[in-house]
């Protein structure tokens, strides 16, 4: 995301992330006499969880990262996957720590409000149990007054329904579309909602919860290989587009 300035912030950092850069001119890296740099002001992370940090490690040979994160998921980095340990080895981390409901301006004309997103995913390490393992951001242009939301990991829309309100555009968990869609392919022994993702298909879905909002756009994202909606033909994404909502793509653009 960026004001306009040429100034980018990224949410998590996929494994991929070298791939995207690659694939976006405008975090590509440019040279001036301190060397190629990209103009990339800051990560901000929603959690720990490795498919959204590990494309950390391939930011390291910049001058320094800085990094936004609730002090939870800063611990589990330290003291879990010792990722972090790893990264300050090859730059400065520079650590902002993410407050839920604290504003915190990004640029001029953009900023955003933090908030927690409860979980009862059972803790993968010692350090990420507790409040502050999953965060949500709402992101607003001072400029438009529109804001958007972005949610790719959440168990239950319940205790966030209020950062939904007057929502111009949410990007939302869309891992699986059923609860027990890894456990019918024989991929996994748990649920959906126990890795912590709330299933699309259901009375008590995502779809049917947000389909009842009044949200501009809603735009699923996080979508696992195995969800059907990522076919175009599948009779669920027809579903989806039945009631508005969309699927994510890559070069996705979204303007506020």
């Amino acid at each position: 995301m960026s004001p306009g300035d040429g100034r980018w912030f990224l949410f998590n950092a996929s494994p991929d992330i070298r791939t995207q850069i690659e694939s976006f001119p405008p975090l590509q890296p440019s040279s001036n006499p301190r060397g190629r740099t990209v103009p990339l002001q800051a990560v901000l992370l929603t959690d720990a969880e490795l498919d959204h940090t590990l494309g950390l490690l391939l930011l390291r040979e910049g001058r320094g990262l800085v990094l936004h994160a609730t002090e939870t998921v800063r611990d589990t980095l330290y003291g879990g996957t010792s990722l972090l340990r790893t990264l300050e080895a090859y730059c400065p981390v520079e650590w902002q720590p993410v407050i839920p409901g604290a504003d915190v301006p990004l640029a001029d004309g953009l900023s955003y409000q933090a908030f927690d997103v409860p979980t009862t995913k059972r803790p993968r390490f010692g350090s990420d149990a507790g409040k502050g393992r999953v965060a949500g951001y709402r992101l607003t242009d001072e400029r438009s007054g529109r804001t958007l939301v972005y949610l790719p990991s959440v168990q239950d829309l319940t205790a966030v329904r209020d950062q939904l309100d007057d929502c111009t555009c949410l990007l939302v968990d869309g891992t699986c579309w059923r609860d027990d869609e890894l456990i019918r392919l024989g991929l996994a022994s748990k649920t959906a909602r126990e890795m912590g993702h709330m299933p699309i298909d259901g009375s008590d879905g995502s779809l049917a919860r947000l389909a009842r909002l009044p949200i501009e756009r809603t735009i699923y994202t996080h979508i696992n290989n195995t969800n059907p909606i990522l076919l175009e033909d599948a009779p669920e994404r027809r579903i989806l587009e039945q009631h508005g909502m969309e699927v994510a793509v890559d070069s996705l653009d979204l303007r506020m």
